[in-house]
């Protein structure tokens, strides 16, 4: 297994992403999108999730196809940026056929970035223009780190962020993931410097400084998080959201089970995981292109759905960039590589 030619999940044929973001107020959303609809589920693990049309998307439920999946900061308000891609999508006439009508299909998650401190002071919700935008921009290459639905991303020792990861398989199908990385839990070992995703890094994508040595390493360090956003209860403002696809054919079922399979990439890339204050949720996607050669086969895209978001959350922190008024440090600013 290597890295597609990008590194970035629309390595999967078909797909694209679109990035939208306002620095001031250190929020924004990520779309992710094709030009023909797709097969999707969704695997909840955390114990605080924000979500739109994520019913729909249970293996027994009708609609098996989405025309989007929404990534975006804000909290419930930005769950609206599904409003602003179902805009989009309706004005170009894709959605699910109802007689002489379309509905768009966008299924959404959020995460919390309220009190990051931005300006969060607007009049009118801005997140159903930020879905709009993100859409109307995507494309095969998107930036990573403070962008989109990262822009806004604090884990428990840094800046948090945008991720992304490829693999492609020994029979031909790739595998991606994208990420949104805002857990309550750090990415990194005691100390900041070594990334517990480490032992899945693929060259230098994310520093090449190899696992950390030490052992008992898995006592979790005082969160600079939860000390910036006192008085605010720290166990509320967390979530790590996330899409795996790949084009091999997979139902609906199947797709679950690959969202399910990738949670433990989350797990491989954040101490502590899966909280009660996280909303940890994994969407599943299929675009079909490619048949799935044997039953048998899923397990393994299954594995690399979770090593390639291991990867991407823990290039999301790699990639961050410092802006005025950050509350915490960027991994990049306290490690120079350079």
């Amino acid at each position: 297994m290597t890295p597609g030619p990008r590194n970035l999940i629309t390595d999967v044929p078909g797909l694209k992403v679109g990035n939208a973001q306002d620095a001031a107020l250190k929020s924004g959303t990520t779309v992710l999108t094709a030009d023909e609809a797709f097969t999707a589920s969704v695997h909840v693990m955390g114990g605080a999730p924000g979500t739109r049309e994520t019913d729909l998307l249970a293996p027994d439920k009708t609609v098996t196809q989405v025309d989007a999946i929404v990534l975006s900061g804000g909290s419930a308000f930005g769950l609206d940026a599904c409003s602003g891609v179902s805009d989009a999508l309706r004005f170009r006439g894709r959605g699910y056929p109802v007689g002489d009508t379309v509905v768009p299909i966008v299924p959404g998650a959020i995460l919390f970035d309220l009190l990051n401190g931005g300006d969060k002071g607007w009049t009118d919700n801005p997140y159903r223009a930020f879905g709009q935008a993100a859409f109307e921009t995507a494309s095969e290459d998107f930036a990573l780190g403070t962008a989109g639905a990262g822009t806004g991303a604090l884990a428990a020792m840094h800046k948090g962020g945008l991720g992304s990861a490829s693999l492609v398989l020994d029979n031909g199908v790739t595998v991606g993931a994208l990420v949104a990385a805002n857990p309550l839990g750090s990415v990194t070992t005691p100390g900041d410097r070594h990334f517990w995703a480490a032992p899945f890094e693929i060259g230098d994508e994310f520093g090449g400084l190899g696992p950390d040595s030490r052992a008992g390493l898995g006592h979790p360090p005082v969160s600079r998080k939860a000390q910036a956003m006192r008085p605010a209860e720290p166990g509320k403002t967390n979530t790590t959201i996330a899409i795996v696809a790949t084009d091999a054919a997979l139902s609906k079922p199947q797709c679950q089970r690959l969202a399910v399979a990738a949670h433990d990439g989350i797990a491989r890339a954040v101490l502590p995981a899966h909280t009660p204050g996280d909303g940890d949720l994994v969407f599943g996607v299929s675009t079909g292109a490619t048949p799935l050669p044997q039953e048998a086969e899923l397990s393994l895209l299954g594995h690399a759905a979770s090593l390639c978001l291991a990867r991407a959350i823990a290039r999301a922190i790699y990639l961050a960039t410092p802006a005025a008024g950050d509350l915490l440090p960027c991994w990049s600013k306290l490690h120079d590589l350079s």
